[in-house]
């Protein structure tokens, strides 16, 4: 179960906030605080994996929070909860290790988004404690922005569009939808398709082969 702290300077948002994390699987709420020096005794005196942060506090603001976390080499995760849509505020807090980054007002669809995410960005880093490679890394992060590329189309997934992006990016030169159908073991026409979505999304580029029939399409990953 991952510990999550609730950290809400009002009492009826955090009673809220408490209930929708314990609807998450895979979650437990250890409880809920309203200052920002509530919350730095409450996560030095007991195990807390994440931390749902309000970022305007009366005593001090999510910001502090987290400096002052880190500052004592506190490497408990964070969310940050906020109305705050200042660009250089975001800024600061990703400095800071915010993982994930929520607007009130939200729902608790949108919540429970974000904490599945971080839970499959958990899940995917401890798998390869050991001594990860770039792609499991590169994995892990994707799970916290989403899906690699943005939402996918209806009928592809997840596992397979991982499959051709490791294919893709150790390529030593461009592949072909045969050749990326013929590692993944998916027909040209479903490799195609793949490659087509990230190249729309600007991860992958398309050149053109010319031989003695048609020209073929071979796609690279952008270094």
């Amino acid at each position: 179960m991952i510990r999550t702290l609730v950290v809400e300077d009002d009492p009826r948002i955090a009673d809220a906030h408490v209930q929708f994390v314990e609807r998450v699987p895979g979650f437990t709420a250890v409880g809920a605080v309203h200052r920002g020096v509530e919350a730095l005794d409450r996560t030095a005196r007991e195990p807390v994996d994440l931390v749902l942060l309000d970022f305007y506090l009366p005593d001090m603001t999510g910001l502090a929070v987290c400096r002052a976390l880190r500052a004592r080499g506190d490497l408990t995760d964070v969310i940050a909860v906020t109305s705050a849509r200042d660009v250089e505020i975001v800024r600061s807090v990703v400095a800071h290790g915010v993982v994930q980054y929520l607007l009130k007002p939200f729902t608790f669809a949108a919540l429970r988004d974000k904490l599945e995410r971080y839970a499959e960005f958990r899940e995917r880093l401890v798998a390869h404690s050991g001594a990860p490679a770039q792609q499991d890394v590169d994995r892990a992060f994707a799970a916290l922005r989403g899906s690699v590329g943005g939402p996918l189309p209806k009928g592809m997934s997840n596992r397979t569009l991982e499959a051709v992006v490791d294919h893709l990016r150790n390529a030593a030169e461009g592949l072909s939808a045969s050749a990326v159908g013929g590692l993944t073991g998916t027909s040209r026409v479903t490799a195609r398709r793949y490659l087509e979505h990230l190249a729309e999304q600007g991860l992958a580029e398309r050149a053109q082969r010319y031989g003695a029939g048609r020209p073929e399409h071979l796609y690279h990953w952008r270094r």
